[in-house]
Order: C-alpha cells, then sequence, then structure tokens
C-alpha cells in the first residue's frame, strides 16, 4: 500500500509541502530506507536520528521527518523534509494511516505490574467468547501463534511495527486485540496513531523513576492513556484498591472526558471482590456485580492474579450486564506462560507451578504468594544463572529456606561458570536445602515428596524454552518436564 505524503501530512495535521511523492513505507531505521520510504530522523536516547539522514536519502528515502529546529546537513542532496513540533506524534500517525485498519476492539492496558497477565486474561476470555483474539506485549504477540505475523517481545513495539502488526491481524481476522501500554511508549508517542475501544490501569508504584525521575511524571505519562488517547466515551478500567492519588486523577479525567469508568476490586464498583479463598489448585473468589453475588473458581494462584482477572473482565464486557456471561468463563482460564504457571495437578490433588522469579526479592514474592495456597507444605526448586550477578546466590538460597518449607537447590543456565560453584554459593545461604545437580532429577525428587494439598514451584526460568550449559543451549521447559514427569505429557 502507498498514498500520497499529502495524504499522510494531513492526517497528522501538518501543512503540505511543494512535493508530493507517493510513500509506500516509514521507518525511523535508515538502514532500512529504500526508494519510497518516508524516514523518520528522530533524537533518541542512544543516538539522534538526524546524523542519519544522509545515509536515508544515500538509500532512496522519499521524504524526512523530523524536529522543527533542523537543519538540512550541509553536501546532501535534498529530498522533501516535514518538520513537525512534534515528530514522534506525527509518525505514530502517519505509521497507522500507511499500514491500514486496525482491530475494532482494541484496548490498550497500563499500570506498574499486572499488565502482561491483564492483557493475556483479556485475550483468553475473548477466546473464550468465540473471538479471534491476540494479544501484545511482553511477550510478543501470543494467540496468533499459527500466522506469520511477528512482532517484538517489548511490552511497547515503536509504533511502526505496531501500526503493522495491527494492521496484519486485521487483515488475519483478529478483531480483538489487548495490548500493554507501557509508561515509556506512551511518554514516546508510540500508542498516539492507535484507535482504542478500551483502556485498564492495573496499579501504580515506584518504577521507572531513572527515566520519568519523579512519581508525578510517572503517573503523569500513564495518564495520558485516559486523558489523550482514549476516545471520549469509552470504557476505562482500573483497579479501585490503587493509590488514592492517581484514582482520583484518573476519576477527575473520566469525568471531563465522560469516560465509562468501571473500577474492580475489594472496593470496586463494577466487580467487588467480597471474599477470595486461596486453594491449592488455584483460588475461589465471591463477586459482586449488578447486584448478584456470584462464585467462580480461578484456577490460577496469587491474590493479586485476582484482581488482573476482575480488570479483564471488566475491560472484555461491552456493557454491564454481560459481565454475568463472562464470569462462567473464569474457571478455564490459564495462568500467563512462565508466570505463577500451574504446570500440572497430581493425582493427590497437589499443584506444581514454574515461575520466572530469579532475584531474590521475586523469589521472596513468589513464595509469599503461593503460600495461602499451600495447605500442606510449599517446596521450591532453584538455581542461578552463571556468568550473572553472583552476591544474589546466598540471597536467594535465604529466601528460599525462609518461604518454603523445602528447598532443593539444582542448576539453572550455568553457562561458562562452574555449576557446582554457582549451587554452592545458593547453598551458602540455605545450609539445609537439598542438593541435586541435575535439573530432571531435581524436579522429579520435588514431585516425588508431594503429598495432598501441598504445593510445588520450580523458579528461575519461567516461559524459557533451553538451559544454557557453556555455550550451548540444551532443550530444557520446566512445565513441559513436570507434565512428563506426572504422568500429564
Amino acid at each position: 500500500m502507498s498514498l500520497p505524503l499529502s495524504a499522510l501530512l494531513a492526517f497528522a495535521g501538518l501543512p503540505n509541502l511543494p512535493e508530493n511523492p507517493d510513500i509506500s513505507s516509514i521507518t525511523a531505521d535508515s538502514r532500512q530506507v529504500k526508494p519510497g520510504t518516508l524516514f523518520a530522523a528522530l533524537p533518541g536516547v542512544k543516538a539522534d536520528g538526524r546524523a542519519f539522514i544522509a545515509t536515508a536519502v544515500q538509500n532512496g528515502a522519499a521524504a524526512v521527518l523530523a524536529p522543527a529546529d533542523t537543519q538540512w546537513p550541509t553536501g546532501v542532496p535534498t529530498c522533501p523534509l516535514i518538520l513537525a513540533p512534534n515528530p514522534r506524534h506525527a509518525l505514530a500517525l502517519m505509521a497507522a494511516v500507511l499500514a491500514g485498519p486496525q482491530p475494532q476492539h482494541l484496548v490498550a492496558i497500563t499500570g506498574t505490574n499486572g499488565k502482561t497477565s491483564t492483557a493475556d486474561f483479556l485475550r483468553q476470555i475473548w477466546a473464550l467468547q468465540g473471538f479471534k483474539a491476540a494479544a501484545i506485549g511482553t511477550l510478543g504477540l501470543t494467540g496468533a501463534e499459527d500466522t506469520l505475523i511477528s512482532l517484538p517481545a517489548l511490552t511497547t513495539p515503536d509504533p511502526v511495527a505496531l501500526a503493522n502488526g495491527l494492521a496484519a491481524l486485521t487483515q488475519a481476522g483478529f478483531n480483538h486485540v489487548a495490548l500493554e501500554a507501557s509508561s515509556h511508549g506512551l511518554e514516546q508517542g508510540r500508542l498516539d496513531g492507535l484507535h482504542l475501544a478500551a483502556a485498564g490501569f492495573t496499579n501504580l508504584t515506584r518504577d521507572h523513576l531513572d527515566y520519568h525521575l519523579t512519581i508525578e511524571a510517572y503517573r503523569t505519562a500513564k495518564l495520558k492513556l485516559f486523558d489523550t488517547l482514549l476516545p471520549e466515551h469509552a470504557i476505562a478500567a482500573a483497579n479501585a484498591d490503587m493509590d488514592a492519588q492517581t484514582l482520583q486523577a484518573l476519576r477527575t479525567i473520566a469525568a471531563r472526558r465522560n469516560l465509562r469508568l468501571r473500577l474492580v476490586g475489594e472496593r470496586g464498583t463494577t466487580l467487588r471482590l467480597v471474599a477470595h479463598n486461596a486453594l491449592p489448585a488455584g483460588q475461589e473468589l465471591t463477586i459482586e456485580h449488578n447486584g448478584h453475588v456470584s462464585t467462580v473458581l480461578l484456577p490460577i494462584p496469587g491474590r493479586f492474579q485476582a484482581d488482573n482477572v476482575l480488570l479483564a473482565v471488566a475491560l472484555a464486557a461491552q456493557d454491564d450486564t454481560e459481565i454475568t456471561s463472562i464470569l462462567p468463563h473464569l474457571p478455564h482460564l490459564k495462568g500467563v506462560r512462565g508466570r505463577l504457571e500451574r504446570a500440572t495437578i497430581l493425582p493427590n490433588g497437589a499443584c506444581a507451578y514454574v515461575d520466572y522469579a530469579h532475584t531474590p526479592d521475586a523469589l521472596a514474592r513468589l513464595l509469599a504468594s503461593l503460600r495461602p495456597h499451600a495447605r500442606g507444605k510449599l517446596v521450591v526448586v532453584l538455581g542461578a544463572g552463571g556468568d550473572r550477578d553472583s552476591g544474589k546466590r546466598p540471597l536467594m538460597g535465604q529466601e528460599a529456606i525462609k518461604g518454603a518449607d523445602i528447598a532443593i537447590i539444582t542448576d539453572d543456565n550455568p553457562r561458562t561458570e562452574n555449576p557446582a560453584s554457582i549451587r554452592a554459593e545458593i547453598k551458602a545461604g540455605a545450609p539445609q536445602a537439598l542438593e541435586i545437580a541435575d535439573r530432571k532429577q531435581a524436579i522429579a525428587e520435588a514431585l516425588s515428596m508431594l503429598k495432598a494439598d501441598d504445593v510445588l514451584v520450580v523458579a528461575g526460568k519461567g516461559h524459557e524454552q533451553g538451559q544454557i550449559i557453556g555455550n550451548t543451549i540444551l532443550p530444557f521447559d520446566d512445565a513441559a518436564v513436570l507434565r512428563t514427569l506426572a504422568g500429564h505429557p
């Protein structure tokens, strides 16, 4: 598909130029420029794209988009130069119109934690309703694995990749897509060209202050999703239990822009979590909605996951009455790949999970989340990666024995380090832990210990499909190994 430059300029609200070449592609990477390409010369964190205008022109650029104060480089043949006060915004709008139609039900989710899980739960709910649905974010593109469409595994891809990916999904029949919206992506205008049907806000805690500098700036970046990008009268859903300042700001924006605000959680108004009961295989939720009370079994552990699921329900329902028909789908939800993912249930009712936790803090949080679900004992299998921070190893051992009843130390991705030395450093913080070098054998031993109401978690690798030994990646999937050993391949 190609469009006259004048059409792109009009869509971006920029004045016409004397020249009007046809534009067939857009990129911010000068190496990808070919005849018919509009090159976006944008200043970045690591490099200034304007330094590559000469390369882009040499490769056949049909036009160049740049900040308003840009001077054309000396000695470079001229081509149409688009000067924009906010070139990132213009790039996102141009990329969207050139790529073509977007999914009709496009929902963006922001927040410090829970974006990946909420987006995937929303995708699963849509799929259970019979819709062709996908999710875009940290795990890449999920739900569309049988297509040739690819997107980078970034929380929020760049605007060109995003626009092209969404157009390709629309062409392939995906009209329901959930998208993670990072604060960086919102701040940098990567979502400015999207046509959103709804947006969700999980929570806001201190994070990314190296980039935003203050919590206020971080909050403002998140709120842009609702203040600017979401159309008026659209659905805005949020966790009612988030910090009061962010929630009040969201309420103010929703009132001013006539957004249909839905609040979920223990203080929720649309979906109120009345009670939750931890079980080995997940949790039982009591939910009040539209004057009704429903009890639902959620086969996913972790109190925080209940919030993410309720937010996904609020975003999936076109109107409040549809919530009643969505709730029966919740027992069929699956954990997000590698994130507190339930891999198998043993015949005696014991459960085994895998998780990506590979730092002391993450391991502590993981075990604290699983503890209420273990009516019996909680068992953890852990290791630590080689050629990485060695100081965390004894700390991980300490957290393992503090949070679990039984800890088994094994190999993770030893890479070029001596695996025995890594295990010894972990065991320095957990002298009473068991040590079994072979990861499969360690998992088998852990499974053999489980009785009814026990819970096992294999930590460290999560969704990874291989184990790095030396410089070789050997096939190894913790979840698949658990299922095979449990007799459920």
